[in-house]
Formats: structure tokens, sequence, C-alpha cells
């Protein structure tokens, strides 16, 4: 007895997006905006936030090389948590890599405490045409003489 396959169209996920209005791309102005400009300053990113930043860029730069094939898988071990690394060569054996190498194009670090031991990072790469995410945490790990940053988590999109 032989099955019939069908092809069903995917319904599209995505909500439309409305025309922007007029009054919605204006914001009431400040009396400090013709002081210093309509940008938000900020205060200068902490010493664990540009360490764990390098780190993330880094490692996340060494994981799509791996994905990409172009670096070994030894190269994770020192820089992830145990099974991590594993979890990306298997990902990389998955995956079939057609449209050239992947690019690092944006990382965004959050501090998940108030003492910045731990960090979540989003970040955007390319492939090709197209855009993808990939998210990770980075914590601080060891002893406080001796610490260094380990992704504990990863999540390739």
């Amino acid at each position: 007895m032989t099955t019939a396959h069908t092809v069903t169209r995917v319904v599209d996920y995505e909500p439309r997006i409305p025309p922007p209005s007029a009054t919605a791309l204006r914001r009431p102005a400040t009396r400090t905006d013709h002081l210093h400009g309509a940008r938000r300053r900020t205060a200068p990113p902490s010493p664990a936030h540009r360490a764990a930043g390098a780190f993330a860029d880094a490692a996340l730069r060494t994981v799509l090389e791996v994905i990409d094939r172009r670096r070994p898988a030894v190269h994770l071990g020192p820089m992830m948590a145990a099974g991590l690394a594993d979890s990306v060569v298997a990902f990389a054996r998955a995956a079939r890599v057609r449209q050239g190498a992947a690019v690092l194009r944006r990382v965004r670090l959050q501090a998940c405490d108030s003492s910045e031991h731990a960090f979540e990072v989003a970040a955007g790469y390319s492939r090709g045409p197209r855009l993808h995410a990939i998210a990770c945490r980075v914590e601080q790990v060891g002893t406080p003489e001796e610490s260094r940053w380990q992704i504990v988590a990863l999540h390739i999109g």
C-alpha cells in the first residue's frame, strides 16, 4: 500500500507591519535636547563588560569558524562548558554550508546581575545574502585570582 504525499503551503508567521504614521515618528522635545542632541548619553562600559565583550566576540567567531570547517573543533574546548563543544561539532556535521563563510556582524551584551559575572550575548551573522542570529551566555569561572570567561549556553539560529 502506498501513501500519497502532499505538499501544503506554510503559513506566513511574520505579521504585517502597518505603515508608520507621521505622529508616531516624532517624539516630544525635552528641555535638554538642544544642549545634548537627541542621542541618549550612557556611562562607559565597565572593565568586566569590555572583557566579556571581547571574549564573546572571539568565542562566537571561533564557533562560526568551526561550523564552517575553517578551524578544528579542539579550539572550542577551553572556551565552552562541558558538552557544548560536542553540540557545536554535531551541528557542524548536520549543517550544509553552501553560501559561503559566516561573518559575525554585531555583538550586544547585557549583564545578568549587578556583579557582572554573567552576561547574555545576542549577535547577528551573515552567510551569503542571509542574516542569522546566534546567542549565548558567558560567565566568569575559576578562582578570583585566576578567573576566565566561558560560554555556558549557546543557541544558533
